[in-house]
């Protein structure tokens, strides 16, 4: 009596094997949206009011070299403890966190005026004085990484402010740390700390914790309590030019409000903690072209 065919081996192995790449796909997008999680957390703890206005001496720092259309420009990079310093995230964090959204992270710098200067062959040259935290200083001259993220976000700031166009091709000068002199700056500071605003929304016997505040000028953040949710792919959220619905009526954890913003839909991101069972919304605002 000839035996009932068995199930090919090879095709029950490679079965096993995807199952094994989907186990290990979901584990560690579990590991970053934690790591994004607790980046985001650290962001919003360094977050916090300057004293009042007044003007500081920034200690000399390094000097950047790099171009613009009129010539060559130098950038200063000054420290000062009364600047206060960004969140102290790690490499992996901050890769997280720019993989998500860029805006969330941010580096609290003082631009100065852009000054004449003459450079070592005697030609006339611009220089620029940035101010950092001493601190944060200290971190860019020992990680490389962290120095050419900081040097990128600098030179958007001064190209914003002062509406020029840096070359992205720069060089650390070994043996300059300023060109010309540094001149004092005056901070300009918060007149108040932001307060956070915490609402209890949701339906039937389970409500759904939402605390959400505004990170002036241009970004609004959400985080969500969520017991009873076990996985991202249990959510659906959707975000309107001044709306936030997450999950279908009837549900558990139905949220649908409306905020006093504009949200630029297409710069949103979210992370789920499963651990926590906390979801992270991180939502930049549009705002106003500047003049």
């Amino acid at each position: 009596m000839a035996s009932a065919p068995g199930r090919d081996s090879s095709l029950l192995a490679a079965e096993l094997s995807e199952e094994a790449r989907a186990e290990a796909a979901e584990e560690s997008r579990g590991l970053c949206e934690q790591m994004l999680l607790q980046a985001m957390q650290k962001i919003l703890d360094a977050q916090s009011p300057m004293p009042d206005s007044r003007q500081i001496q920034p200690k000399a720092g390094f000097c950047v070299k790099t171009r613009s259309a009129e010539g060559k420009v130098f950038i200063n990079v000054c420290q000062s403890d009364a600047i206060p310093a960004p969140a102290d995230l790690s490499e992996q964090e901050l890769l997280c966190v720019l993989e998500g959204d860029q805006a969330a992270f941010r580096i609290p710098m003082s631009l100065g005026e852009p000054h004449a200067e003459l450079d070592r062959g005697g030609n006339g040259c611009t220089a620029y004085d940035v101010a950092i935290n001493s601190n944060f200083y200290k971190k860019l001259r020992s990680n490389d990484f962290f120095l050419e993220f900081f040097v990128t976000v600098a030179m958007e700031g001064l190209e914003d402010k002062y509406g020029t166009q840096l070359s992205r091709e720069w060089r650390l000068l070994k043996y300059r740390p300023f060109l010309g002199s540094i001149s004092q700056q005056n901070i300009r500071t918060q007149s108040q700390p932001r307060p956070p605003t915490i609402q209890e929304l949701g339906d039937g016997s389970a409500h759904t914790p939402l605390r959400l505040w505004l990170e002036a000028p241009d970004l609004l953040l959400a985080e969500v309590v969520l017991p009873m949710v076990d996985s991202a792919r249990e959510l659906s959220l959707q975000l309107g030019g001044d709306r936030l619905v997450l999950g279908p009526p009837g549900t558990p954890y139905h949220v649908d409000i409306f905020v006093p913003h504009h949200i630029d839909q297409e710069q949103c991101r979210a992370a789920f903690n499963r651990k926590s069972k906390t979801l992270m919304i991180s939502m930049p605002l549009q705002t106003a072209a500047c003049s």
